[in-house]
């Protein structure tokens, strides 16, 4: 019994690496083990939707409310078309004066055909598109922009399989976290 045990948990512990499905199909107690990491695992995306304080990384939000800023939450549009599930967030000193200092995220998702179509509307009133490996960023044209990051793009948003994201630059896309895997 104590080799049986032993031999299963070295099979274990090898099965990680390299070959789950061999050591899962001989022995029969790893399978019901392999799903146990799933549900715990998925405590942390029931973490429920994006919200401001979640959307962009902890350190990114006390950096924020260091300075007095604060966040507001908002519906995600696209245009006139508001993403179901979507949230866009602007974070500020709402209670200072009133000025253009402010920093904009937003997510959302979204499908195959609202993509497409979303993104030849906004090619279509002047933004620029570029593909990458992360997904399609659309910028807006600089005639246009108000505020631009390093490489001089000013509101952008990148579209992924099945969600868009939205900053007030490029570089700003970095910092939203959401959705966290």
């Amino acid at each position: 019994m104590a080799l049986t045990t032993t031999a299963l948990a070295t099979a274990c512990a090898a099965e990680a690496p390299p070959a789950a499905q061999p050591t899962e199909t001989v022995a029969g107690t790893p399978t019901p083990a392999a799903p146990e990491p799933t549900p715990s695992s998925e405590p942390e995306p029931p973490e429920g939707e994006p919200t401001c304080d979640t959307l962009i990384g902890a350190a990114v939000v006390a950096d924020f409310e260091s300075v007095g800023w604060s966040s507001q939450a908002e519906a995600f549009y696209l245009g006139d078309v508001e993403l179901a599930n979507g949230i866009q967030c602007v974070w500020a000193d709402f209670d200072g004066p009133a000025g253009d200092h402010l920093q904009l995220f937003g997510w959302a998702p979204i499908t195959p055909d609202q993509a497409a179509e979303a993104q030849a509307t906004l090619v279509s009133q002047g933004w620029v598109r570029e593909e990458s490996a992360e997904g399609v960023y659309i910028t807006e044209p600089k005639e246009t922009t108000i505020a631009t990051d390093d490489e001089g793009y000013g509101m952008t948003y990148l579209f992924a399989e099945d969600w868009v994201k939205l900053a007030d630059t490029k570089q700003g896309l970095l910092l939203i976290e959401w959705p966290q895997v």
